[in-house]
């Protein structure tokens, strides 16, 4: 069993310090990540199946045609390489999960990262 108290993780150094809860070749990463207010992950993509939980504040989620606006206990699934955003103005604390990890073509090139683990 894995345990983590989330209220009481630092996440003090907002997008640019995402902390790395867990994560495993092949299964799956999860990573909590503290947005400072007006933060955003911009328009991006991933490679794998993407869950974000909003755990504290307030964000605004775009994905396609669709925006909104959410609070603490909502969930959002994303498939793989399905372009979205997630913005605070106020600041929030978001929990994401990748898997499987990393998905295929993760990597440049298809090449893992040395340590088999790298920083998104």
């Amino acid at each position: 069993m894995r345990h983590w108290k989330l209220p009481e993780i630092e996440t003090t150094d907002g997008t640019r310090s995402p902390v790395v809860l867990h994560s495993t070749d092949s299964v799956r990463r999860i990573v909590l990540i503290g947005l400072k207010p007006g933060e955003a992950l911009g328009d991006h993509r991933v490679k794998e199946s993407a869950l974000v939980l909003v755990l504290d504040g307030t964000v605004r989620v775009e994905a396609g045609d669709e925006t909104i606006e959410a609070g603490p206990g909502e969930l959002f699934e994303f498939d793989p390489d399905e372009k979205h955003s997630v913005l605070s103005a106020g600041g929030a604390r978001v929990l994401l999960l990748l898997a499987p990890w990393p998905g295929e073509g993760h990597y440049r090139g298809d090449q893992p990262a040395a340590s088999g683990v790298s920083a998104s």
